[in-house]
Order: C-alpha cells, then structure tokens, then sequence
C-alpha cells in the first residue's frame, strides 16, 4: 500500500512533459557539452557578491545632466597610443608618461618629436612580436601579452625620478629617469606568483604598495574575475632595503587602483567587482583598520588625488538591476552566462551599456564633482583620472587615445 501510494504521488510530474523538458534544458544549458556559451569549457564558479544596494547608491549619487565631460572634453592623440591607462609626469614636469598595450611605456616629447619610447618590462619585447599599432587593444594582442607585458600603474618616486612599474605579467617593475629596460622587484609574494599586478602608489618611507587583482585569472582573462565574483585579489607591499615583498590585504574583489592620502595616514583602494572605494589606515589608533569610503555607481578603475588632497575616481558606469540580481544569485548567474548567446548581447539583455563617469571625492567619501560622457563623445570607456596644472588628463585601457578636459 505505501508503494502504491508513492507511484500515485509521482504520477502528476511525470505527466508534465512542460517540466520534464524545463529540467532537462536547464540541464543541459548548465553542463554546455558542445561550449556553446560565452564561457566554453571554462571551469566557472560564481560566488555572491558583496555590494551594496543598487536603488540606495543610485537615489543618492548625483547626475551629470550636461554630459560636461562628453561637451567640453577633448580626445587627443588618436591612434597615437594603444590603451594608455595610467598617466604620470616626471620630477621636471615633463610628459604624460604612459603604458600601452604593445607591452611600452612611452613619453611625450612634445608636438615636433611626438610620442618616444621610455622603457619596456622585459628583454623579450621585439617590434615584430608587440607593436601592433591600433589591434593592441583588441583580441589579437591578447597571445602576446605575457611575452611583451602590460604596463598599467605608473608613479615617479619625486627624489630619486625612477619610474616604478606595475604590469599585469611582470609584476613590480623600476626603471631610472633615464628609461630603459626595467629592472623586476616583486614577481612573486609567500612563494605565489603575482598573476595580476594592477596599480602602485609610493610611501614617504620607500615602501611600494601595489594591487595583485586575482590569483587565479591574469589580466586576458579578467572577465571571469567579474562574472564569478571571486575574491583571491590582495593587496601588496614592497620594501626596498630588504627586497622582500608582504601581504598586506587578501580576500579582496578585483582590487584595482591605490592612493595614499596627502599625509599618508591611510591609503585607498578600488575593488572593482564590489563598485566600491575602500580605505585602509596605516597609521595612527586606527591603523590596520579598513572602513567604506564610498559606494558607487559603477565599476571604479583607477584613483588618483590632486594637490588639495581631493581623489579623481575613473568610473565605468553603471550598475543595473539585473546586475545586482545576478550578483546576489551565483546559481542564476551559472545558468544565464552559459546560454548559447554572445556575451555582448547577454550584458546588453541585463541594460548594460557602459560610459564614462569621473567624479572627485573628499578623504571622506562627499562628492565634489561628478563629469560624465554618456555618448562617448571624447572616451567611452575610462581608466584614470590625473589633474596637473589646470586639466584633466584621462587614460583609457580599451581605446586608442587620451582625453583632455580644462578644470575647474
């Protein structure tokens, strides 16, 4: 009797072929035996995120109505240079320095000379490998990046001039005032190689704190790092006299760019994945503490301060509902990223459509001021922020080109 009773209670799904089929479908869009999905056969493992309301960042980040950024901003140097993302002038006042993606890291000389090669992080660069000119920012530079590099944050240390390196294969790099080859200082931390050096800034006392984004992707495969949510990012610190090299922070979320405050009492950090500005106390009753310093409205990159202690913050904006949905539901985000559909065409199903925003904020989080190019006018995509003498010089990863806005 108690047998027959549980065929009666099986019988009704059984004779839903509606769900039999759903089941079936979703498991097969789950396993993708034939990779038809964006992430092929890639071994992915989304986690929940830790992010901050959607609704709530949104209702209180203001908007720039004029798109000023898009109106009075000025792309320059087109087709000039290749993904240039952190920009840096040295202790005469000369520059922008920058690195591209063909694995260099070039200066401008002004507009007679033009743009000259400064320094390249490993004797492996060869022209006919690296130089691709405009393809260095798309898929077909992507093989040859661990063998040229990528050059992302840049900083002068202001006495002695050398320029100081991070680059997403070769780790933590110095070359002197004159360029050159760079000479690696920290290339790996506890016996694990650092797989993503991301961005770098310098303290009064000779240390070099710079961001590791992941220890599991390198910088091709950096999507995944979003998608997945994954948390293996750290933050690092380098001492010169002993040429050994620490772990300051782990566990953070695609860690991206560091700035320390204009009296060094604490330094701050992007996380990416988490849109989010972090502040870790160095010195001081709170040293070693890490507090929020603003939540934002979309995916920060770098973080740059000016001479009034204030910090530009390169935004790619923004976050969406459906964004925040699948980052709050990792089994969700297993499913939909292994459709058979194109990534773009998923990212443009969940509304994204990304631009740049820029906005400077207090050592407290206030906004001060908020750019935007809705349109891509002048950059579509933004990487940093740098304020010298009057003007915004803006760096961009993805693009082939600089942009330049007059400020305040």
């Amino acid at each position: 009797m108690e047998k027959r009773n549980l065929l009666i209670k099986d019988e009704p799904f059984i004779q839903h072929p509606f769900i039999v089929s759903l089941v079936l479908i979703v498991g097969f869009v789950v396993m993708d035996p034939f990779h038809l999905g964006p992430l092929g056969n890639h071994e992915f493992r989304p986690v929940k995120h830790d992010i901050a309301p959607y609704h709530q960042v949104m209702k209180n980040w203001p908007r720039d109505n004029l798109s000023r950024l898009g109106l009075y901003g000025k792309s320059e140097f087109k087709d000039q240079v290749y993904g240039p993302e952190s920009l840096e002038f040295d202790n005469l006042g000369r520059g922008p320095y920058t690195g591209l993606a063909d694995g260099r890291v070039v200066r401008w000389m002004g507009e007679e000379l033009g743009w000259e090669t400064f320094a390249v992080v490993t004797s492996n660069w060869t022209e006919k490998i690296c130089l691709r000119g405009n393809d260095s920012t798309t898929a077909k530079q992507w093989k040859h990046e661990k063998t040229c590099g990528r050059p992302l944050g840049l900083r002068f240390d202001k006495e002695s001039g050398d320029l100081y390196i991070a680059d997403a294969y070769y780790g933590l790099l110095v070359v002197g005032p004159n360029g050159g080859l760079a000479t690696p200082l920290a290339t790996h931390v506890d016996g694990e190689p650092i797989l993503f050096a991301n961005d770098l800034d310098i303290h009064n006392n000779g240390s070099i704190f710079f961001t590791d984004t992941s220890k599991r992707y390198n910088r091709v495969a950096h999507f995944f790092i979003l998608l997945e949510g994954e948390a293996t990012g750290r933050l690092l610190r380098y001492d010169p006299p002993t040429k050994t090299t620490h772990v300051v922070l782990d566990g953070l979320a695609f860690p991206n760019g560091v700035q320390f405050s204009k009296d060094q009492s604490f330094l701050l950090y992007t996380e990416t994945t988490n849109c989010r500005l972090r502040r870790l106390w160095i010195d001081g009753p709170r040293s070693g503490r890490v507090e929020d310093v603003a939540d934002l409205p979309g995916f920060p990159d770098n973080v740059r301060m000016n001479e009034k202690g204030q910090f530009w913050v390169a935004i790619d904006c923004c976050r969406t509902p459906a964004q925040e949905v699948l980052s709050h539901n990792p089994w969700l985000r297993n499913i939909y990223f292994r459709l058979p559909v194109r990534m773009s065409l998923l990212a443009r199903a969940m509304g994204m459509k990304m631009y740049t925003v820029i906005s400077l904020l207090d050592d407290n989080g206030r906004i001060l001021e908020v750019l935007e190019d809705r349109e891509g006018d002048v950059m579509k995509l933004v990487s940093e922020v740098k304020e010298v003498n009057g003007k915004l010089w803006i760096g961009t990863v993805a693009h082939n080109h600089i942009a330049t806005l007059p400020y305040p």
